[in-house]
């Protein structure tokens, strides 16, 4: 069986410089099944050709060093383009009839992978469903949907419902580049793989978890999306969604993608309800001093840029252990990191100091920018009676493992190809999530929200965060990469 891959939205920025070089990457390592071929559809009118021309271009600008010029004569080979509009739906019936004669006799596999605007996910799916490309008598037909699935709850349904008319849910995959990240497919591992770990993954070694993606990058041309999206919608109901899933699910029957995706949405049932007034205190929110003056920014805009989240999972593992979510844009630096702040010991034999949270254990797994895990323990320092300090203890990808680190999207668009759907969204998964965030955005959005903190670009957001977790007796672990 041979296999396409169809990329609707083709002449757009997610293709030059994410999909085209990852499904080149994957053909250098001789990864990309047999006979794959890639076919561009959009607006603007290209020869096969001039495509190719154009995509040679920046490919070689994204993946540097590892362009070779004959490498990609063999691989631009598989490359085709078709114009069409996408809101057309006799442009899909021409695609349709380019396809077939493109492929020939024989069965074959098809991706369509819908790197568009967000408004055009419901039309495409309508459109592949009635010229008939979402119809599996000739082999699998698949569709990958990018983020924001949705802007809220209903939404989200909405969308569901009309995806759904043309794909089944086992044709459906909804994509977040965050778990094809090494790190955060490593944390399966170094739960499920290790007798070490996970008898103390749970309420009576762990404190408490935090989750945090900084940004260093302001908003900058996208103000005016970001504006109707806010850190809630842009982050944290997707990407920390997804590490707190991975975090806290529970093993699954084996590795395979309904067991591990039933054992996901298992963790988001059981997160707690808040009410307004939960939401008052266990969130803070903030907006970085000067994003009012960016270009596509509301006159007073009230969006967030910053927000700090506290979430509990009522289940038997982790009752009484709070979650922490944090994310922000114009922050310290750019890292994402998972913080597993461990239980102090019972007793202190050694140092009659006053206590704190801070000489405890902790795991730091670090998704980006340098993939890795660091332990801290306590250590006796030597020549000095019983005094202890911090040691750690690190494993690095970029030491241990020669080569070049795969970007995240050549997993996920090898999974989509191969169909493998471990690492993708199903649809309950998205509507659970957004059941959480949408009380959160409700909320904020009433006339007596809780405050809007400014805080100075280049820092760790509000002051008003950190004093948040210190009333709680805890404190964020505000540390740019500690593995680079």
């Amino acid at each position: 069986m041979t296999h396409t891959f169809v990329i609707f939205g083709a002449s757009g920025d997610l293709t030059s410089r994410k999909l085209i070089p990852a499904l080149y990457n994957l053909h250098v390592k001789k990864r990309l099944p047999a006979g794959t071929r890639i076919v561009g559809f959009s607006r603007t009118e290209f020869s096969h050709e001039a495509w190719r021309e154009s995509l040679a271009e920046s490919t070689a600008a994204f993946v540097g060093k590892r362009f070779d010029a004959a490498v990609w004569a063999d691989f631009a080979s598989r490359i085709f383009y078709h114009a069409g509009d996408i809101g057309d739906a006799a442009a899909f019936t021409a695609l349709a009839e380019f396809l077939n004669q493109l492929e020939g006799e024989g069965r074959t596999s098809r991706v369509y992978y819908l790197s568009t605007a967000p408004r055009f996910y419901g039309p495409a799916c309508e459109h592949l469903g009635t010229a008939g490309l979402a119809e599996e008598s000739n082999g699998p037909r698949r569709v990958v949907i990018e983020k924001p699935f949705g802007t809220d709850l209903a939404t989200a349904r909405a969308l569901n419902k009309t995806v759904h008319l043309s794909f089944a849910e086992h044709q459906v995959y909804r994509i977040d580049h965050y778990l094809g990240k090494e790190t955060v497919q490593n944390l399966m591992v170094l739960r499920f793989a290790n007798a070490i770990f996970e008898p103390i993954w749970n309420r009576n070694f762990i404190d408490h978890v935090q989750i945090t993606v900084a940004e260093e990058v302001d908003v900058g041309s996208r103000a005016g999306y970001y504006d109707t999206a806010g850190v809630m919608r842009d982050m944290i109901q997707n990407h920390l969604m997804q590490l707190l899933m991975v975090t806290a699910m529970e093993p699954p029957a084996r590795y395979a993608a309904d067991p591990v995706r039933d054992e996901k949405v298992k963790v988001l049932l059981s997160v707690r309800s808040k009410t307004p007034e939960d939401i008052a205190h266990d969130t803070v929110r903030g907006q970085y001093e000067g994003y009012l003056q960016a270009k596509g920014v509301a006159p007073g805009s009230r969006t967030a840029t910053f927000a700090a989240i506290k979430l509990g999972i009522d289940n038997w593992r982790w009752q009484g252990v709070p979650f922490y979510l944090r994310s922000g844009k114009a922050m310290s630096c750019r890292t994402t990191q998972i913080v597993i702040q461990f239980r102090e010991p019972p007793h202190m034999l050694f140092d009659k100091g006053p206590r704190t949270m801070a000489g405890a254990n902790r795991l730091v797994i670090q998704v980006q920018p340098a993939e890795g895990i660091q332990l801290h323990f306590q250590t006796k320092v030597p020549d000095a009676g019983m005094k202890m300090r911090q040691t750690d203890l690190d494993f690095n990808y970029g030491k241990e493992f020669k080569g070049q680190m795969p970007e995240a999207y050549e997993r996920l668009l090898l999974d989509a190809i191969e169909g493998d759907a471990s690492l993708f969204a199903r649809a309950d998964e998205v509507e659970a999530a957004w059941n959480i965030c949408d009380p959160i955005l409700s909320t904020w959005d009433q006339a007596d929200a809780p405050p809007l903190h400014p805080y100075e670009p280049g820092y760790w957001g509000p002051t008003a965060s950190s004093d948040w977790m210190a009333a709680q007796n805890r404190n964020w672990f505000d540390a740019c990469p500690v593995l680079r």
